[in-house]
């Protein structure tokens, strides 16, 4: 029996609602001690603490910090911003964790496009991998590409392992932060077209890891491929941008490339790794190459997953704009 030992959570100094944050709050409501990894002992982390989490303090790419974390925890549940480090940090995690011998459960979470993106697909010739891709890229973002390798880094590792493939989260800064300026002139300006995809809510993933984390049996060396409930466009966004800001909004599909420097280039020009993911997902989106939708969620959670609408009406950015 683990149930006294903490779960490590990394990541957890995210914004209220995140995904870490919110599966740190679920478990201490069930009554599971947690360990919160993060980054700096600032607000977020006297949050954390009188939330009822243990706080460590430490460098996700600093083994000594990651292994001093891991002391006395059986289950492991990692995330990390976007960063060019990612394999780093995951490959340093899972090292550890081997090395520790004792993990129970390993919870990665990891993309969507995992659950199709293939050894041979990444092979193809590049005609192949362009079509695939629809159309406007051969090749998967950096950090598209960094999930993969952690995927086969846990997989050589032997810690027993969840692989969480999570779909684009309602979340992402493309739908909650820089498409919002134009919801003022009652627009909704994106580079998907009329393609469809199904976003998944991030409250989900959250409770969803939770449930994994306090019972891991069950699932270990499985990878859920995660979807939302709906596969939508840019049409079905703007009507529930609409249900929620009280106001008409009328979706504008615009060129990929000309949003992605409109948008992408001019407010993450900082952050040259997360500026080329957006803008791949954009180009991938925009061409069709992100559809399909599962029923795993819901039957992992015995429950319909959330809708966009109630991921937006619970996200602070879009309650602020809706309050303005």
């Amino acid at each position: 029996m683990s149930e006294r030992h903490p779960i490590l959570i990394t990541g957890a100094a995210g914004e209220i609602g995140g995904v870490s944050r919110t599966m740190v709050d679920m478990l201490l409501e069930q009554g599971h001690p947690v360990r919160a990894f993060v980054r700096q002992d600032d607000e977020r982390a006297h949050s954390l603490r009188r939330a009822g989490a243990e706080v460590f303090v430490g460098d996700l790419l600093t083994i000594a910090d990651v292994t001093a974390a891991l002391k006395g925890v059986r289950r492991i549940y990692f995330s990390m911003g976007l960063s060019p480090y990612y394999t780093d940090a995951v490959s340093l995690m899972a090292a550890a964790a081997r090395a520790k011998g004792d993990i129970e459960v390993f919870v990665n979470i990891s993309e969507y496009e995992q659950s199709f993106m293939t050894f041979d697909d990444m092979t193809a010739p590049e005609d192949e991998r362009r079509a695939r891709l629809g159309g406007l890229v051969a090749n998967w973002s950096p950090q598209q590409r960094a999930h993969w390798i952690a995927e086969r880094v846990l997989e050589w590792s032997g810690v027993p392992t969840v692989n969480i493939q999570a779909a684009f989260f309602v979340e992402n800064p493309i739908m909650t932060w820089l498409a919002l300026g134009s919801l003022a002139d009652g627009e909704l300006r994106l580079p998907f077209g009329d393609h469809r995809f199904a976003p998944i809510a991030g409250y989900d993933v959250a409770e969803l890891c939770a449930k994994i984390l306090a019972d891991p049996a069950p699932h270990i060396s499985k990878s859920y491929a995660l979807t939302g409930p709906e596969l939508k466009d840019g049409h079905g966004f703007a009507e529930d941008f609409a249900a929620v800001l009280g106001s008409p909004v009328t979706y504008v599909p615009e060129d990929i490339e000309t949003w992605n420097e409109t948008y992408v280039d001019t407010h993450m020009a900082a952050y040259p790794h997360i500026a080329e993911h957006l803008k791949t997902l954009n180009r991938i989106i925009g061409r069709g190459g992100y559809g399909g939708i599962t029923d795993e969620l819901e039957t992992l959670l015995g429950r319909p997953p959330k809708t966009v609408r109630w991921a937006l009406e619970n996200h602070p950015r879009i309650r602020k704009l809706a309050a303005a």
